[in-house]
C-alpha cells in the first residue's frame, strides 16, 4: 500500500455500492447487515459482482490502480450475532471479493480493503462511542477482516473523532496498513464539530503506528475547501470518496429521488483536489457510478 501511494499520483477508489444496490430494486438489502448477506445468494452475488467488475473494468481500461472494499460496512459483532447469518460473514465477504479479483489476470494493481463503519448512525455524532468503547466494540470485526487476508483496513463515514481514534487503536494492533475516513459537513468540519486538521492530529496522537492516511467520504467535494485548509493537512489527507450531490446530509437522508450535480461539476472539483493539492485516491460515494470514475480517468493525467 505504501509503495502504491509512492508510485502513483492518482489511484481510483470504488464508487457507490450500497446506494446503487438499494436503488436498483433487483435485490433486497438486509435491514441490519445491509449488503453483506448478498454474498450468500446467487442473485446477490451476481449484483455485487456486476458493480465490482464495472469499477475494475474502468480501472483496467485506463491503466489505473484501484482500491475495492469488502461489503462489510455494517457487519459488526453486535449486528452479526443478532442475525441469523454466519458468524464468519466478514471472512466470507473478503474471500468473495478476493476470488473475484483474481479470477483473471489483472493488468493493474488492485488492493482490497476490509471495510467497517461506526457502530451507530453515521450522521449522528452524539451516538458515537468513546475511544475505549470503540476499540473494544470494533475489535471483533477488525480482527476477522485482518485474518481474512485483506491488503488494508478502512473505516468510513465516521462522524465522531473519539470513535475514530478507538477504531484506529484496534486497527493498529493488527499490523496492517489502515485508513480512517471522516464524514464532513458543508462547513468542512467533521460532523461532531471538530476541524478536519485537528481531527487528524487527535487520532495520530493517540497511536504509535499511525494510519496510512485519512479520507473524507459521503460528502460533496466542495465541502473540502482547500482555501480554508493548510498545506499540512494534505500531508495526511490522501483520499476522498465524494457524494454526487452538494446537498447536506439532512437534505439527502431518506430522499426518494437520486440527487446529484453534473458529473462534470463533481469531476472538476475532484480533479482540482488531485492536481492542486495532491489528493491521490479519488472515488465515489452516494449517487455516483461508473460515469464518475470514467470522468476522473479521462481528465486526470
Amino acid at each position: 500500500m505504501k509503495e502504491l501511494l509512492e508510485n502513483h499520483r492518482f489511484i481510483l477508489a470504488e464508487a457507490a455500492i450500497i446506494e446503487r444496490l438499494r436503488r436498483s430494486g433487483k435485490v433486497e438489502l438486509d435491514q441490519s447487515l445491509v449488503h453483506a448477506p448478498l454474498i450468500y445468494s446467487n442473485d446477490g452475488r451476481a449484483e455485487l459482482e456486476s458493480l465490482y467488475r464495472e469499477y475494475l473494468g474502468i480501472a483496467e481500461a485506463n491503466n489505473r490502480p484501484i482500491l475495492l472494499c469488502t461489503p462489510t460496512w455494517r457487519a459488526n459483532r453486535e449486528r452479526v450475532q443478532a442475525s441469523n447469518q454466519r458468524q464468519s460473514i466478514n471472512v466470507d465477504a473478503a474471500k468473495f471479493l478476493k476470488e473475484l479479483v483474481v479470477e483473471e489476470s489483472r493488468k493493474v494493481p488492485v488492493k482490497i480493503g476490509g471495510l467497517i463503519g461506526c457502530k451507530n448512525d453515521c450522521y449522528l455524532p452524539e451516538e458515537g462511542l468513546s475511544l475505549n468503547e470503540a476499540s473494544e466494540f470494533h475489535k471483533w470485526q477488525i480482527d476477522q477482516l485482518a485474518d481474512s487476508g485483506v491488503d488494508f483496513l478502512i473505516a468510513v463515514t465516521l462522524p465522531s473523532v473519539e470513535e475514530a481514534a478507538g477504531i484506529a487503536l484496534a486497527m493498529e494492533a493488527t499490523g496492517l496498513p489502515y485508513i480512517i475516513s471522516f464524514v464532513i459537513g458543508s462547513d468542512g468540519t467533521v460532523l461532531d464539530g471538530t476541524e478536519i486538521q485537528r481531527a487528524i492530529e487527535y487520532v495520530d496522537a493517540k497511536i504509535m503506528s499511525k494510519p496510512l492516511g485519512y479520507f473524507v467520504n459521503c460528502s460533496y467535494p466542495s465541502f473540502l475547501d482547500p482555501d480554508t485548509l493548510s498545506e499540512k493537512l494534505f500531508e495526511r489527507l490522501i483520499g476522498i470518496q465524494a457524494n454526487a450531490s452538494s446537498l447536506s446530509h439532512d437534505e439527502l437522508e431518506g430522499s426518494a429521488e437520486l440527487r446529484s450535480e453534473s458529473v462534470e461539476e463533481w469531476g472538476g472539483l475532484m480533479a482540482k483536489l488531485n492536481r492542486d493539492f495532491g489528493l491521490k485516491i479519488l472515488g465515489g460515494c452516494c449517487g455516483t457510478d461508473g460515469k464518475h470514475l470514467e470522468y476522473l480517468t479521462e481528465n486526470i493525467t
